[in-house]
């Protein structure tokens, strides 16, 4: 019987290289892999990875309904709001949804639209 084990979540993006800068430097991690239409960037626990592919028509989703769903996000484990909120905006990721309804997480969109969310550990 064959093993199965996660290799990488790609995102779809008209930019692979700034949306890659956008979470490794959010996340401290490294290009693993790169060429004109896609980038992996890793270092986190077991190996984890994330993957920008060129995708030159790609809609963002618009959050929380609309025309274009979202399809995925990804959740980022967070100690507190206030320096990693700074930090996404610096990035130039921006807020959609603040923890008004529910305290322990915050939705931000990337730079490519994709929504994300911080959420608070523990």
């Amino acid at each position: 019987m064959s093993t199965v084990r996660f290799g990488t979540l790609a995102l779809d993006t008209p930019d692979p290289r700034g949306l890659a800068a956008f979470y490794g430097a959010l996340l401290g991690w490294e290009v693993e892999q790169s060429d004109e239409d896609w980038v992996t960037i890793g270092g986190g626990p077991g190996g984890t990875r994330l993957s920008f592919q060129l995708a030159p028509d790609h809609v963002p989703p618009t959050w929380p309904a609309g025309p274009v769903p979202q399809q995925a996000h990804v959740d980022l484990w967070v100690s507190g709001y206030a320096e990693t909120d700074a930090q996404v905006h610096a990035l130039g990721g921006r807020l959609l949804e603040d923890e008004t309804d529910h305290p322990s997480w915050r939705v931000y969109a990337d730079p490519s639209g994709h929504p994300f969310c911080l959420c608070l550990e523990g």
